[in-house]
This record gives C-alpha cells, sequence and structure tokens, in this order.
C-alpha cells in the first residue's frame, strides 16, 4: 500500500489537470508555446500516473476498473464487482 503522501500526491495532480485542461487545449490550439510554459507543470496530463484508488499501487493497474489487480482480486472473489465471478470450466 502506498504512502498516503503519495496518493495525496496524485489526487492534487489530478486535481490540476483538470482544472487547467481547458485553458491548456486554447493555448495549444493558438500555438502560443510561451502561455504553456508559464502554467504550472503539474497542470500537464503527462505528469499522471495511473494509481490503484484503493492502495495506491502504481503497478499491476487495470485501466478498466480503476484498480490494481491484488485489489481487484480480493474484491472480485468477495463478490464485490458485479458482472466478476471466477472463472471455471
Amino acid at each position: 500500500m502506498a504512502k498516503e503522501s503519495v496518493k495525496a500526491r496524485q489526487r492534487k495532480r489530478e486535481r490540476m489537470v483538470a482544472q487547467y485542461a481547458e485553458k491548456r487545449a486554447a493555448l495549444k490550439a493558438a500555438g502560443d508555446y510561451a502561455g504553456l510554459d508559464k502554467l504550472p507543470k503539474n497542470a500537464s496530463p503527462v505528469r499522471l500516473k495511473n494509481r490503484c484508488q484503493l492502495s495506491g499501487r502504481p503497478r499491476g493497474y487495470m485501466r478498466h476498473f480503476g484498480m490494481s489487480r491484488n485489489m481487484f482480486r480480493d474484491m472480485a472473489l468477495n463478490g464485490m464487482i458485479p458482472g466478476v465471478r471466477k472463472a471455471s470450466w
């Protein structure tokens, strides 16, 4: 499980990306790269990292569910994810 400070930093970046998304798109369309340089670095979507929403784990991230493989497995086995069950044939 990731430290709370790492998860908080990620949430802060996500908020900042959302806040500046419209402004970044307008500056990019206008070709104003000097204006883009003046925006905060964390406003760039490139700086986001896919992390599990529950544990903060950066590896083994499942994009469709927004969580790591470990959390997905635990929740699936406990029946907490609708429509997902253990395969058997």
